[in-house]
């Protein structure tokens, strides 16, 4: 997906517990506040009180941009808005989390708030993470990485092919 100049991608991520979601997002979002990127989330459930916890457990030198983050069950999509219509020319990275039928509507709603503000895009990048429990969905993950760019992982973001060698990108995407 792309707008004119403007750059949105797409990343996919897989975690079976809300422990394992937040050790896997606390490095990479630690990582993306050191290089000045907007971060906001579209979240089903709840995961400010984790995320509190294990940030008082590690040594993250962005500690306080971290907790400023709104963890909390919310579709932030004013801030979406909002990130993109401010004069910034950071990069803007919004985390949803839940189940694949919440983050199927959240991703439509966010490309209609991109759509509508194209105008107004700065050169912004746009990263949409979508993390989905492993658990929660049936059947195939190839229609997931079907719709995806990237995959976000422990060790950060990754080519598709790099987590699963086999994956051949198909030709039908829903």
């Amino acid at each position: 997906m792309s707008i004119e100049n403007k750059s949105i991608m797409k990343l996919c991520s897989f975690y079976v517990s809300d422990w394992h979601l937040i050790t896997m997002l606390l490095p990479y979002v630690n990582r993306k506040i050191n290089e000045k990127e907007k971060i906001v989330t579209v979240l089903e459930a709840d995961i400010k009180n984790n995320v509190e916890t294990l940030v008082k457990r590690l040594n993250l030198r962005n500690e306080q941009e971290i907790l400023n983050i709104d963890w909390s069950k919310r579709d932030n999509y004013l801030s979406i808005n909002k990130l993109l219509n401010d004069n910034i020319k950071e990069n803007i990275i919004i985390i949803v989390n839940g189940t694949k039928e919440y983050i199927k509507e959240a991703n439509k709603n966010i490309e209609t708030i991109i759509e509508k503000n194209k105008d107004k895009i700065n050169q912004k990048n746009i990263k949409i993470i979508n993390c989905y429990e492993i658990v929660e969905f049936n059947g195939s993950i190839v229609e997931i990485l079907d719709n995806h760019d990237k995959i976000l992982n422990t060790s950060g973001e990754k080519e598709i092919n790099e987590v699963f060698e086999d994956y051949i990108k198909s030709e039908k995407i829903s």
